[in-house]
């Protein structure tokens, strides 16, 4: 919870799902992150899988978004500050929602 938000949707190594009332969570591994192709398309799979009703994050592709908006999980736009930090202005009402999606394979640079 303490660690930065990884800027990158599909390509995060991992995704830390939180119930916003008690604050626990569960990290899992984010398996298509090193995938070669359709990285986001299985990240979003995963995240909806797992029963997320939002995703917060600093980018998200197209393919990524269409699958998360098809299972109905909104999504918002996190900043480089702590996971702890985005969840707690999530829960403020203070995340701006994306509608807009980067460029295909952006996130296949690396940072």
């Amino acid at each position: 919870m303490e660690s930065p938000l990884d800027q990158r949707f599909g390509r995060a190594a991992s995704f830390i799902i939180v119930e916003t009332k008690t604050m626990e969570y569960e990290v899992i591994d984010n398996s298509a992150a090193a995938s070669s192709g359709g990285a986001g398309i299985s990240a979003a799979q995963l995240v909806a899988d797992k029963g997320a009703e939002a995703v917060i994050t600093g980018n998200v592709g197209p393919n990524a978004m269409n699958v998360l908006k098809a299972a109905k999980i909104e999504i918002y736009k996190g900043s480089a500050v702590s996971v702890k930090e985005n969840v707690e202005l999530h829960k403020k009402g203070a995340l701006e929602r994306i509608s807009t999606t980067v460029p295909a394979h952006s996130g296949m640079g690396g940072k």
